[in-house]
């Protein structure tokens, strides 16, 4: 039972002071969950970004049920996704009950072009430390490079381009780039 509520205040604390969504949590999630509590490594962190990402659903939920899913089974799975959830849906309720009002105070709005830059500074942290944990060899950087430039040029452009045709296409190439690489090492066998 100790385990369970630990998930849950773990996480209700990531989903209470973690502003900017998911991709701002993913920093927090993976120095809470993989050097503080060592509750998984930073490979499963990044393949469960990854998946996350690919998943229907919020990118911090799916994580948070994952962690606690690993650490406790359902029940771990149940504790640390409420928590992650329950913080955001009592501030959602309590703002949507004075939306109009709150956003015209001037120090609120203030509060949220801080709040904004900082989550830029998040998602930009996490996109580092996943980029010093992948491999470092040539199609993963080619990949990368291509990813990246696809996305500037859609936001320059003003293209809707969805990150999930990113990650389909950025996966059939190392498919194939794999699936290569078994041939000519089948080819070069015989």
């Amino acid at each position: 039972m100790r385990e369970l509520f630990e998930l849950f205040i773990t996480f209700a604390k990531i989903g209470a002071f973690t502003f900017g969504g998911g991709y701002a949590m993913i920093s927090i999630i993976a120095q809470i969950c993989v050097e503080t509590k060592q509750w998984i490594t930073h490979d499963e962190m990044m393949n469960i970004t990854v998946i996350a990402e690919s998943t229907p659903g919020p990118i911090a939920i799916n994580c948070a049920t994952y962690v606690g899913y690993k650490q406790k089974g359902v029940a771990g799975a149940a504790a640390a996704t409420i928590g992650v959830v329950l913080p955001s849906f009592i501030i959602i309720l309590l703002i949507s009950q004075f939306l109009d009002r709150f956003l015209e105070i001037g120090w609120v709005a203030s509060a949220f072009k801080g709040i904004k830059i900082a989550v830029a500074v998040l998602i930009i942290d996490a996109a580092l430390k996943m980029i010093k944990k992948m491999p470092k060899d040539a199609l993963t950087w080619c990949i990368m490079g291509c990813a990246c430039a696809a996305m500037l040029a859609a936001t320059f452009l003003s293209v809707k381009l969805s990150s999930i045709v990113l990650m389909l296409i950025a996966a059939a190439v190392s498919l194939t780039a794999f699936l290569l690489r078994q041939m000519a090492g089948k080819e070069g066998g015989k």
